[in-house]
């Protein structure tokens, strides 16, 4: 009878008598017998960059690098691209480095043709030749009748379950029915977006806007690059990203509004290339460079665009960029008073905060001046978005918009849930306004999409009505009922963030904090360090709250992302590309067929 484990045994023991062997013919015929196969590896780590299985908007530039580590120098690196040799199929010689840390790279380069392009790589050491392929795919997605414009709404931590929560406070539910739906909710097309970027399975802000921004994967705190291994974080082989193709091929106009700061990963992935996010004064500057400058620039963080000398900024230097931004002809606006007055020129500077702009609860609904400070006339997403929109929709060639709920993200992160549906419902009141452009003008795609995840879900309601608190109180399956959030002028946001009958929301992946299910009047961390440890913050352990232990590593105080996929949902011209899962990358890959981009044109 056949035994699966002697069956095993008996394999191994053959495996070893062929192993001795090959030893003994290879010692007779003075052979070097590898064991490669099941010793240490000695195959030299060959990484192309961009990676494989990249894919290409037909004429989009990058830069093609290769790192090889070996353990004794490399003595040739070869590199074909269809059977030809890069050099010649590029039309540019590569620089080449021989070493421990061998690189072959050839900057600004393009794919002309569409279609399936395989990379061979072959090194020479002293201890052989190693060699890898990639594979690419160019495409030059065409589209009947393209979008003149795109704006792309992304909710920052935005999953579904925070458009959810939006829902519930914004619309209201009766006998299980929804009254109405959100804005976003009533977009053509849904897809699911897988988040994931090249180096981890769970992602930041950063290269996930990136991947929206180039089509490309990138690495976490990357933008506009592919990782590579030296200090310096901006000499990353680049991609070229959705501002430069706009601006390069069509002379469209472009913009990004966002409540964070304006330098901050997702309005910086539209145009910044660095591996490192936090470079945020570089980046400010950079926004100043013609290849990628946009013409509207509204959001927080003039921090890192004032000079040294003004208190609260945070550049090591005296440059002035609001000032070098106003000798480019740009309108520059500090408050919602002073945007407003501005009307829609053509380029505008809009800085509201040093650094992100206070959440719209606290703007709007509390007021609180211990949240404000100074900062007491902030104009709202739906106010930055009309201008925007109103500004860009003058040049003849269209536009591209990013525009970014941010601060969702930023509330589920310090697990303030009720400040980040406030949040999203603002960011769906700025998606109405983009709707109605859209409607009067009938060539504008609209986009809206989370970057990434949070491990929030709602699992009933709360109240402490009948004298129980905790988790005593929250009520589940037919004792959950209905939260009594109230919506009394119709504006679609509820009166009052903290009524009798709340949500229970739970998080997935967070550290020690003391949760009680109730809204905080002030905006607290639920954590804070003590020495390397991350310890529930005191000051959120109001009478009847309850210790809850982390789940994550105790060197985080703050709630992390979640893998999970997020919902897109798109309309107008070119919406039809959304549908299904799909790569995060794709995204960009439906923005430019909509809009008939070609890289291999030039604005003249």
């Amino acid at each position: 009878m056949y035994n699966p484990r002697m069956y095993a045994i008996n394999q191994n023991r053959l495996f070893r008598v062929l192993v001795s062997l090959a030893v003994v013919i290879s010692f007779m015929s003075g052979m070097t017998v590898s064991y490669a196969a099941y010793n240490a590896p000695q195959t030299p780590a060959i990484n192309i960059m961009p990676i494989d299985r990249a894919k290409f908007l037909i004429g989009q530039k990058f830069d093609f690098a290769i790192e090889v580590k070996t353990q004794v120098p490399a003595s040739a690196i070869e590199v074909t691209v269809n059977g030809v040799t890069a050099e010649k199929f590029f039309g540019k010689q590569a620089v080449t480095k021989l070493d421990h840390m061998s690189t072959y790279r050839i900057n600004e380069v393009a794919f002309a043709e569409a279609g399936k392009v395989a990379v061979a790589v072959t090194v020479k050491t002293a201890q052989g030749i190693e060699k890898r392929t990639v594979n690419y795919d160019v495409t030059a997605n065409k589209i009947s009748k393209p979008a003149k414009n795109v704006i792309l709404f992304v909710g920052d931590g935005m999953s579904l379950q925070a458009r959810q929560m939006a829902r519930i406070l914004s619309k209201g539910i009766t006998e299980g029915k929804y009254n109405d739906l959100l804005e976003m909710d009533k977009l053509s097309n849904l897809a699911v977006i897988t988040t994931s970027g090249n180096d981890s399975l769970v992602t930041d802000s950063a290269n996930s806007a990136s991947a929206y921004a180039t089509g490309h994967k990138s690495a976490v705190n990357a933008m506009g690059v592919y990782a590579d291994s030296t200090k310096d974080p901006f000499d990353d082989p680049k991609v070229e990203n959705i501002i430069e193709l706009a601006k390069r091929t069509r002379g469209m106009a472009t913009g990004i509004v966002s409540t964070a700061n304006i330098t901050d990963a997702t309005p910086a992935a539209m145009l910044a290339h660095t591996r490192k996010r936090s470079e945020q004064n570089v980046i400010a500057q950079e926004m100043l460079n013609p290849l990628h400058r946009p013409d509207v620039i509204l959001g927080g963080g003039s921090r890192h665009f004032l000079p040294k000398s003004v208190p609260g900024s945070k550049r090591s230097d005296d440059r002035n960029l609001v000032e070098e931004f106003k000798g480019l002809g740009y309108a520059v606006a500090t408050t919602k008073t002073e945007l407003k007055q501005a009307g829609a020129p053509d380029k505008m500077l809009g800085l509201f905060q040093l650094d992100n702009m206070n959440v719209y609860i606290d703007r709007e609904v509390t007021k609180n001046p211990e949240a404000l400070g100074k900062f007491t006339d902030q104009p709202t997403l739906m106010d930055m978005t009309k201008t925007a929109i109103n500004a860009l929709s003058k040049n003849k060639n269209g536009f591209f918009l990013m525009v970014e709920g941010a601060s969702i993200d930023k509330q589920l992160h310090t697990l303030d849930w009720q400040r980040a549906a406030y949040d999203t419902i603002e960011m769906d009141k700025a998606v109405g306004i983009a709707k109605e452009f859209a409607r009067k003008n009938g060539d504008t795609l609209i986009v809206v999409v989370a970057d990434h995840a949070h491990g929030a879900s709602i699992t009933g309601t709360y109240h402490e009505l009948d004298g129980k608190t905790g988790r005593e109180a929250v009520r589940i399956y037919a004792d959950a009922g209905w939260p009594t959030f109230a919506d009394r002028d119709g504006d679609g946001f509820p009166d009052d963030p903290n009524p009798s009958v709340t949500l229970a929301v739970q998080y997935a992946n967070h550290p020690d904090y003391y949760e009680n299910y109730r809204f905080q009047e002030v905006p607290t961390s639920p954590a804070v360090m003590s020495g390397d440890k991350a310890v529930a913050n005191p000051l959120r352990a109001p009478q009847g709250s309850e210790l809850r232990t982390g789940n994550i590593p105790t060197s985080d105080p703050s709630e992390v992302h979640a893998a999970d996929d997020v919902p897109l949902t798109a309309d107008g011209p070119g919406a039809d590309y959304f549908k299904g899962v799909m790569d995060n990358t794709e995204v960009f890959y439906g923005i430019v067929r909509a809009l008939g981009l070609d890289g291999r044109k030039n604005q003249k």
